[in-house]
């Protein structure tokens, strides 16, 4: 025992060290660069190359200092000035790379790499509008712009038209398959759009293109993987049965409406909090103990419910829950630990749990009502007939 502990240890610190390192050179890197920039063509190709490098990677910030590094010695350089934008764009910095952007998409209007960033950055900024119109004419110039189909794929996965969403994105990773960012995008919608294997050997591909810097988010992919993988082997998940429609009492609790519902065959009721907010539901540590359910995957930290600490995050699967006289079967979960226990909250139930239904929460008679999609749609035909 003492062996494996010292070896898991010995291991593990060689993994921080690796990284620590990585950090250390690329800072000295940088730090020695206005010299190198001083010197002759190649060796400002040899920073960009670094630049391209680190930016693929996801180091965001050093990729920046590089470029503008470069761009002090090339102002005019429409083409980094469009990288720049990129990398501020992935720190979120959407006015600083609109502002980079727009005047060369402006002043080279045959730039198709131009509107591609452009569309990009609106996209992130939340002007899905006036992005599809940069990536759309981006691919007017060029339909090889890998990046304007990777952009359109994610606007088609946030408006959640899955499948055009995967074509889009396989386009831009058969344009260009080294880079990881497509793949994981690929990874996150093939999940959504319950392609449960495939989302995980996408996942896998992107650990073995980019493994992330930080150790946390690497676990958590992990951990994911293996969520998925486990799921995929069910043949479908959030199966319905009993009644078309239902109606529970609901109990307002610190303004949140609670309803009381059935896991598998156990006969006590439990209490959950309806989250629309979150995706997948959550059940508290303690009472899966109670019911004996296990854990089938884990890995990385997360924020713990009711309180400010981390807690390792943990996977797991219930067989079905009963809300009144709706049975929803295999619901996967998070199982988290639970800091408030005053209020007797067993769980949450996310949005994936309710999402084949109409659902109406009424307040003023501490009502919540749920209605099968079909079943609903069937009577808005009717009444309009």
């Amino acid at each position: 025992m003492l062996r494996a502990g010292l070896l898991r240890f010995v291991i593990a610190s060689k993994k921080s060290f690796f990284f620590h390192l990585m950090k250390v050179t690329i800072i000295l890197l940088i730090l020695n660069l206005p010299t190198l920039a001083d010197d002759t063509q190649e060796d400002l190709s040899k920073i960009n190359k670094q630049a391209e490098k680190l930016k693929r990677k996801g180091y965001y910030e050093e990729a920046e200092k590089l470029f503008r590094i470069l761009l002090e010695k090339n102002p005019q350089d429409s083409q980094l000035k469009l990288k720049l934008a990129f990398v501020l764009m992935k720190q979120r910095r959407f006015v600083e790379a609109y502002d980079m952007a727009f005047p060369v998409a402006k002043s080279e209007p045959k730039n198709s790499y131009a509107f591609a960033v452009l569309g990009n950055i609106l996209l992130g900024a939340g002007n899905f509008r006036e992005a599809n119109v940069c990536l759309i004419n981006a691919l007017v110039l060029n339909k090889k712009e890998d990046l304007a189909w990777a952009g359109l794929g994610l606007l088609d996965f946030y408006e959640n038209r899955l499948q055009e969403s995967i074509q889009k994105l396989s386009n831009a990773v058969f344009l260009e398959p080294d880079e990881p960012d497509y793949v994981f995008s690929l990874a996150q919608v093939s999940a959504r759009a319950e392609k449960y294997k495939e989302a995980a050997d996408y996942y896998r591909q992107f650990l073995e293109m980019a493994p992330p810097a930080d150790l946390d988010r690497r676990e958590r992919i992990k951990g994911l993987m293996n969520f998925l993988r486990y799921i995929g082997d069910k043949s479908k998940l959030y199966v319905i049965s009993g009644e078309k429609k239902t109606v529970v009492p609901i109990r307002v609790i610190r303004e949140r409406p609670v309803i009381q519902v059935f896991i598998g065959k156990n006969k006590g009721p439990l209490n959950f909090v309806l989250d629309t907010g979150s995706g997948i539901s959550v059940i508290s540590e303690q009472t899966a103990e109670r019911l004996k359910i296990k854990p089938i995957a884990r890995g990385g930290k997360a924020r713990g419910i009711g309180g400010e600490g981390k807690f390792e995050i943990v996977y797991g699967f219930l067989p079905s829950v009963t809300i009144g006289q709706i049975k929803i079967g295999n619901v996967p979960v998070y199982i988290r630990k639970f800091h408030a226990q005053q209020e007797d909250i067993d769980g949450y139930i996310g949005l994936a749990m309710i999402s084949k239904f109409f659902t109406t929460i009424d307040y003023s008679s501490l009502q919540f009502s749920l209605v099968n999609y079909d079943e609903q749609q069937q009577s808005i035909s009717q009444n309009s007939n």
